[in-house]
């Protein structure tokens, strides 16, 4: 099997180390193909190249970069059920969530091909008689990108979009179990005429490929998404380096159920945000509180939902729930799961390898209750179909149990008051908030990220990508020696 090549200053790059061989979590003996592994010379020369492109990139037209984008969305949405399938079997989720991931990716390249249309300034008046002050935005120069495995296209697109909208070059990296969609968007890019160095896709190890992105001096800004541990060392690195540096990490997050909340509506949002994507989410429902009035009912309302998920082949049309990513990520979930139970929790529902006609990483969607919030499993972030229940008096310790956590991405509450949804909003310690919704599940167009261990920088997505994309330069003119 020939290994898909990496691109490099406008051309498809071989390399002679031994390829990735992309396996899909459904079917292990499936290959989805074969692809380049870059090391540390390979990434040098990518850095190289978007480091000689920028200065005519950085000066190419508005229209030129919003046509480049433009088209590229275009070409997303047109191959979406291609490109949705090749997620399904790379990643896992669902061919429906797959195929929905890849329209948001060509929805993103769209929105930023019209925010490239519209960067702006101020024009301030000065104190001083004749001194005019301006403030404009200017590209970074080399943006690294390094994106993690769950959302193979769609937070690719959410980054590389706004940096070439904004007239950086790119170098990305993304993750080593997915490389497919990386590929194919790279493919996309070089089709729709993106200029040689503009983007380089180097596909390899956080070792080599990423070490040598951080520790380039002529990269100017890193934009990662990952887990804390990687984020953490990463910023000290780029800091040290004086990069501008934006991470996203993990999340805890948890859903109030109160009592006068619909009941079926708030089964659902635990439902969704915690199994759906086989809650390989940041954003995931990893703890639901629920207040006393509402529990016995909600309890037996979300475990019957539960028992009935169809578990099975990301492709398979019928199933809900796709496996685990890989035997790693399985691994890892069942061993929080045996935690939990040694903790004291009590297993309510599944808990084990789910089995299936298939060879793949395939797990019971899994609940636990008598669960406090000191235990490592409301503590630690898993990754996987894992929900805990929390008992609390009142809104008032929900609330508090909600915000004792180290991270802040996502939280929600399902309740019919209007006072409590406000004070909600207001006071959970979050950077999105969502109510009568999902913890998980957001749109293109508007700000993402949290507060505490969960993100660091500037927001993502939308008309704020803006301020990690761009630096602004104050101008001032004396009028008073014009000719």
């Amino acid at each position: 099997m020939s290994a898909h090549r990496n691109y490099i200053n406008g051309a498809w790059v071989e390399s002679a180390a031994a390829p990735i061989v992309d396996r899909n979590p459904s079917d292990i003996d499936d290959v989805v193909g074969s692809y380049a592994a870059a090391d540390a010379a390979q990434t040098r020369r990518a850095i190289e190249a978007a480091r000689a492109a920028f200065p005519a990139w950085s000066r190419s037209s508005i229209q030129e970069r919003a046509d480049l984008l433009d088209a590229v969305g275009g070409r997303i949405l047109a191959r979406a059920q291609e490109i949705g399938r090749l997620l399904a079997r790379e990643e896992g989720k669902t061919l429906k969530e797959a195929v929905g991931e890849t329209m948001r990716a060509g929805h993103v390249f769209k929105f930023h091909a019209g925010q490239a249309l519209r960067i702006t300034g101020e024009l301030v008046d000065s104190p001083r008689k004749g001194v005019s002050v301006t403030v404009q935005r200017e590209p970074l120069g080399v943006i690294g990108i390094i994106t993690p495995w769950n959302f193979p296209i769609a937070i690719p697109a959410w980054k590389i979009a706004p940096a070439l909208a904004y007239a950086n070059c790119v170098v990305f990296k993304p993750a080593s179990l997915v490389p497919g969609c990386a590929h194919a968007l790279a493919e996309l890019l070089a089709d729709c005429g993106c200029p040689p160095g503009v983007f380089n896709l180097v596909v390899g190890s956080g070792r080599e490929v990423g070490d040598a992105i951080v520790n380039a001096p002529e990269v100017d800004a890193i934009s990662f998404t990952g887990s804390v541990e990687t984020g953490r060392a990463l910023a000290a690195r780029a800091v040290a380096g004086m990069k501008k540096i934006q991470l996203e990490m993990g999340g805890k997050n948890p859903l109030i159920v109160l009592d006068d909340a619909d009941l079926d509506n708030a089964v659902e949002c635990a439902v969704q945000g915690a199994f759906y994507s086989t809650g390989q989410r940041c954003t995931a429902t990893s703890r639901v509180i629920v207040t006393p009035g509402i529990y016995g009912r909600f309890r037996h309302a979300l475990l019957a939902r539960t028992t009935a998920l169809v578990v099975g082949d990301a492709l398979d049309e019928t199933t809900q729930i796709g496996p685990a990513v890989d035997a790693a990520q399985l691994k890892t979930d069942l061993d929080y799961i045996a935690v939990g139970q040694k903790e004291g929790a009590r297993l309510v529902a599944g808990g084990e390898r789910q089995p299936a006609p298939k060879n793949g990483f395939y797990i019971q969607p899994t609940v636990f209750e008598d669960v406090h919030n000191q235990m490592r499993i409301a503590r630690e972030e898993i990754f996987g179909p894992v929900v805990s229940l929390l008992r609390a008096r009142d809104y008032d310790e929900a609330l508090a149990t909600a915000n004792d956590t180290p991270f802040g991405l996502s939280g929600g509450i399902c309740t019919t008051s209007l006072r409590h949804a406000d004070h909600f909003r207001r006071n959970a310690q979050v950077g999105l908030a969502m109510i009568n919704a999902p913890t998980a599940g957001v749109d293109y167009h508007v700000p993402f990220g949290g507060v505490k261990g969960s993100s660091y920088g500037s927001r993502e997505q939308g008309a704020y990508a803006v301020e990690f994309y761009t630096r602004v330069k104050t101008v001032y003119t004396n009028a008073n020696i014009a000719g």
